[in-house]
C-alpha cells in the first residue's frame, strides 16, 4: 500500500510524532502520563472517533517505549450532550435533557459498556495500555471540580471573551432541581452569583416548574453543566492539580481552533504559557468537498454519504468483522499514520480512510 504526505512546517520539525510532547515532557517531570480522550455519548461512535481514540493507545504504547513511563488512557464520557430539545412555544426558549438526566447512572454504564468498552478492551489487551473511564456526570461531581470552577468565578470577567467570543456571556446550565432534569439549552435566563466563600447560587427558568434557584458547593448541589469551551477551561485547570501527571489532551483536529480560545481564557484568568495543557490534534476524516465527515449532517439529510465511504463509518457497529479484527484494523492504520509526522498531521478523505482500513494487519505500507 502507498501512502505519499505532503510535507508541513510542524512535519519537518519533527523525527517522530510523539517529539511534539517532548517540551512538556521535559519541563513538568512527570511520574507517568495520562491521554485523555473525551466524546458527546450521543449515540454509536463514527469513524472519526474511533481513530483518534485507536490513536490515545497507540501513542501511549510509543511513549511508554520511549520514555519508560507509566501510561493510561483516559475515556471521558460526555453524557451531558442534548438527549431531547424542544422548543417552549411560549417564549420561544428552547430547553434540553442531557443524556444523563434522560437515562441516569444504569442507563449511561450500560451505554458505554455497549458502545465503547469492547474496542477499548481490544486496544488495551493489544497494547498493554490500561484505561479508565470517567463520565461528564462523574467529573463535574468531584471535588477538585467544583472547586476549580468555584476559584474561577470571581476572575470570569477576564476570561468571558475567550470562552463566549459573540456574546460574552460563557454559560452553563444547573438542569431543574425537581426531579424532570430539563434545562434551558443557551441558558438565556441563567444567572450565577458568588454568595460566599465555596458556594454560588445559581437562578434560572425551567420548561415545566417555572423560575427556580440551586446552590453549587465543592461538595454538593445542583448539576455542573458548563458550555463546551467553558468545561475544557475548568476541566483543564483542574489537571493541574494532579501534579505528577501528565495529562495530553487527545482531540481531532477540528478542535485546533477552538482549543485556541481555551487557552486565551486559561490565560487570562493566570496561567503562563508553560502551565498550559499538552495537546495531541489527531488526522480528521474528511467528505470530498473538504468538510468534516459529519454523520448528524448526513443523517438529517443535509449532507450525503461521500463517495468511497462506507457504512460503518457512521456506525462502527456495522463494521463487518468482529470487534478484535476492527481493533487490529486501527492499530495497523495507526502505525501507518504514526510512522512518519507528515503522515499524522494532516487528514484524510473518507474514500481514503476506506482504502487504508481495507488492508489487513500485518500488511505492508510505505
Amino acid at each position: 500500500m502507498t501512502l505519499i504526505s505532503p510535507n508541513t512546517v510542524l512535519a519537518n520539525a519533527l523525527a517522530n510524532v510523539e517529539d511534539v510532547l517532548a517540551p512538556r515532557i521535559r519541563e513538568s517531570k512527570p511520574e507517568r502520563i495520562a491521554l485523555v480522550v473525551g466524546t458527546q455519548i450521543n449515540g454509536a461512535p463514527h469513524a472519526g472517533t474511533s481513530l483518534v481514540q485507536s490513536m490515545a493507545f497507540a501513542t501511549a504504547a510509543r511513549l511508554h517505549d520511549r520514555h519508560g513511563l507509566p501510561v493510561e488512557v483516559r475515556f471521558s464520557a460526555l453524557d451531558n450532550a442534548p438527549h431531547e430539545i424542544v422548543t417552549d412555544l411560549a417564549t420561544g426558549n428552547r430547553y434540553q435533557l442531557a443524556y444523563a438526566q434522560a437515562l441516569g447512572t444504569d442507563g449511561i454504564a450500560g451505554l458505554v459498556g455497549t458502545l465503547y468498552r469492547p474496542l477499548f478492551d481490544a486496544l488495551s489487551e493489544r497494547l498493554s495500555v490500561p484505561y479508565g473511564v470517567e463520565t461528564y456526570s462523574e467529573q463535574q461531581q468531584s471535588i477538585v471540580f467544583r472547586e476549580t470552577w468555584l476559584r474561577v468565578l470571581p476572575r470570569l470577567e477576564a476570561a468571558r471573551l475567550w470562552l463566549a467570543p459573540s456574546t460574552g456571556v460563557p454559560h452553563l446550565r444547573v438542569p431543574c432541581p425537581y426531579a424532570c432534569g430539563w434545562a434551558e439549552k443557551h441558558a438565556e435566563r441563567t444567572r450565577v452569583q458568588l454568595a460566599g466563600r465555596g458556594l454560588a447560587r445559581v437562578s434560572a427558568v425551567c420548561l415545566h416548574h417555572g423560575p427556580y434557584t440551586d446552590t453549587v458547593t465543592a461538595t454538593g448541589g445542583g448539576y455542573l453543566d458548563l458550555a463546551t469551551l467553558y468545561r475544557n477551561m475548568v476541566k483543564e485547570l483542574a489537571a493541574l492539580a494532579e501534579r505528577d501527571v501528565l495529562q495530553v489532551m487527545v482531540k481531532g483536529t477540528d478542535w485546533m481552533p477552538g482549543s485556541l480560545l481555551v487557552d486565551g481564557a486559561l490565560q487570562a484568568v493566570g496561567l503562563t504559557r508553560g502551565q498550559l495543557p499538552a495537546r495531541l490534534f489527531c488526522p480528521m476524516i474528511l467528505a470530498e468537498t473538504g468538510a468534516k465527515l459529519s454523520k448528524s449532517l448526513i443523517r438529517s439529510g443535509d449532507a450525503a454519504l461521500p463517495v468511497g465511504a462506507e457504512p460503518w463509518m457512521l456506525d462502527t457497529r456495522k463494521w463487518p468483522g468482529t470487534v478484535g479484527e476492527f481493533a487490529d484494523r486501527l492499530l495497523h492504520l495507526a502505525g501507518l499514520l504514526l510512522s512518519h509526522p507528515r503522515h499524522f498531521f494532516r487528514s484524510y478523505s473518507a474514500a481514503e480512510l476506506a482504502r487504508l482500513m481495507s488492508q489487513p494487519a500485518g500488511s505492508p505500507t510505505t
